[in-house]
């Protein structure tokens, strides 16, 4: 879309089930100048989420994108797949509320929709919540830190057990 770099744009990656809400997210994008890379399904034919959902996750996960938005039915199949990739933390939302939550407590850089059970106007709602709300940080960096540890081991193949802090922290 613009001239920024791929890091700066939002991938957005789709199945069938979310071509329709692709497109109003879309105009909502370019509407307000926000350069994105559309990665996505270009029709409603019937194919496979996980192939969009890897490509969002694997970009995000390696840096070449610092947000992703990924659409399916229910978003439920690309939120699964979407956070098997280090350092993403990809939110189903289905409010508003929880599109900013997520960003304010979890840092979320992929945002997964259902494009057959989030009308148009509040998946609108939802994803401006998503980009204009910051991370808090402060006591959620504690959590985001026990899940980065818990990736770093898990990849490692060896089990993960948490810190000392684990219970003084509850």
């Amino acid at each position: 879309m613009s001239n920024a770099g791929e890091s700066d744009k939002i991938w957005i990656g789709n199945d069938h089930g979310g071509h329709a809400l692709k497109r109003t997210l879309l105009a909502f994008l370019e509407e307000r100048g926000i350069a994105y890379y559309d990665v996505g399904s270009d029709s409603g034919e019937i194919v496979r989420y996980p192939h969009y959902a890897v490509r969002v996750a694997q970009a995000v996960s390696k840096g070449q994108a610092s947000r992703g938005i990924l659409i399916c039915s229910t978003g439920i199949g690309m939120s699964i797949i979407a956070n098997k990739f280090d350092r993403v933390r990809a939110s189903l939302c289905t409010s508003t509320y929880m599109g900013r939550m997520t960003r304010a407590h979890n840092n979320s850089n992929i945002l997964c929709l259902g494009g057959k059970i989030t009308g148009e106007f509040e998946a609108i709602d939802i994803l401006q919540a998503w980009l204009t709300t910051e991370y808090d940080g402060g006591r959620h960096a504690i959590s985001l830190g026990l899940i980065g540890e818990a990736e770093d081991s898990l990849n490692a193949s060896c089990d993960w057990e948490p810190g000392a802090d684990f219970y003084r922290d509850r």
